[in-house]
């Protein structure tokens, strides 16, 4: 069940190394919140299954909204002269952080119980 997310993630990563892709300068704020906005949805997605309670479309409707209102939000920063993409940033780092710290807490008490 887990081999092919791992597989995945691995051809992944060897795409992006080997290919000569890189993101122009003006682009870099809008990518690396979309970035913390997916890793937060992917984040929230382990957490409710190991919760038992993990559904699809939420997952997948989360991760699309995610990743468009964390751009979004630094478009418009960029528009009126604020920084508003670091709202992003907090927003989405803290409930990185909290996400992880969860799912930690659920393996530890898997592995603690057995």
């Amino acid at each position: 069940m887990w081999l092919l997310p791992v597989f995945g993630l691995i051809i992944g990563l060897f795409i992006g190394f080997v290919s000569p892709f890189s993101i122009p300068v003006d682009y870099t704020k809008y990518f690396s919140v979309a970035i913390l906005g997916a890793l937060d949805s992917v984040m929230g997605g382990i957490r409710s299954y190991q919760e038992d309670h993990f559904d699809s479309t939420i997952f997948l409707s989360g991760f699309i909204v995610n990743i468009i209102m964390a751009s979004l939000l630094a478009f418009i920063g960029d528009r009126i002269g604020v920084d508003l993409y670091l709202a992003a940033v907090v927003a989405f780092g803290t409930r990185l952080f909290q996400n992880i710290s969860i799912i930690r807490r659920h393996i530890i008490n898997k592995y603690h119980k057995t």
